[in-house]
């Protein structure tokens, strides 16, 4: 006697339900969510440093940036750093700028 598969139909039911699966996709993205690291004194104005270094003489970096629980790298050249608004403006692209909290900046790498 074969066995009768009927394929994908048997699963078919459990994905009719579109906010169970939009709740499970949530549920396992904030067990991956992290804590924001804490930046030291020492550690922020060694920041400041890099970033004054490469602001002098154009070069690009890697930023490392806390944004909702999970971290993300941008690359680029430093354009504006805002003491009024606490931002960095960061040219990502010729003529494309992308603006980074202070406060979200957990690390600083300068790249030739």
């Amino acid at each position: 006697m074969a066995i009768r598969d009927r394929g994908i139909v048997k699963w078919q039911a459990a994905f009719q339900l579109p906010e169970l699966v939009k709740t499970q996709c949530d549920f396992w993205r904030d067990t991956e969510r992290e804590r924001k690291p804490i930046i030291d004194e020492h550690k922020a104005e060694e920041f400041d440093l890099r970033i004054i270094y490469a602001m002098e003489y154009n070069h690009s970096v890697t930023l490392t940036i806390w944004v909702e629980g999970f971290t993300k790298e941008m690359t680029g050249r430093i354009h504006l750093v805002d003491p009024v608004t606490h931002e960095l403006r960061i040219e990502v692209k010729d003529g494309e700028f992308e603006r980074v909290a202070f406060e979200n900046v957990v690390g600083v790498k300068v790249v030739s």
